[in-house]
Formats: C-alpha cells, structure tokens, sequence
C-alpha cells in the first residue's frame, strides 16, 4: 500500500541526504512493514506543495501505545527521544 504524507523542506532534505532514516507521525493512519511511504514536500510559508516527492519502504513500525515499559506520569514529564541508528 501507498501512504501519501507532508513532510516540511528541511525534513525532507534530511531524508534526501541519507541524514534522517526514520519518520514521526501522529498514530491516525495503518502502516505495515512492506507499505510505501510517499513522502511530499510542503511549504508552510506558501502553504502549498513543491512537487518534490521521495519514496521510502517501510521496514518497521513501533505504536507508542503498545508500549508499557514506562509510568505515565514518567511520560508526562519528560516525553520521548527517537534517535536514528547507523
């Protein structure tokens, strides 16, 4: 499956450039491993697309719901740090 999302510039020049191997989206959309993420550029300023698209497969899927490692009021007072791996 295709997965269209808005990626701002400066994100997707980091993941054009190798720099960025990871995306961070709010859980309101099914993705599995295998599924093809579009990723479009946006421009907030001129509130409109560049035409810039990449496509990435995605080979991994984490729901910070399904997590339970972690008190609540842990993650309310220090939240989450996603870090990308080489």
């Amino acid at each position: 499956m295709k997965i269209y999302k808005k990626t701002w510039p400066e994100l997707f020049e980091k993941i054009l450039s190798g720099e960025k191997n990871f995306d961070l989206r709010l859980a309101d959309f099914e993705c599995r491993p295998g599924d093809t993420l579009v990723l479009q550029e946006y421009d907030p300023n001129t509130k409109q697309y560049t035409g810039r698209e990449i496509e990435k497969e995605v080979t991994f899927v984490l729901k910070t719901r399904d997590l339970n490692f972690w008190p609540k009021e842990k993650i309310d007072e220090l939240g989450f740090v996603v870090m990308s791996l080489k």
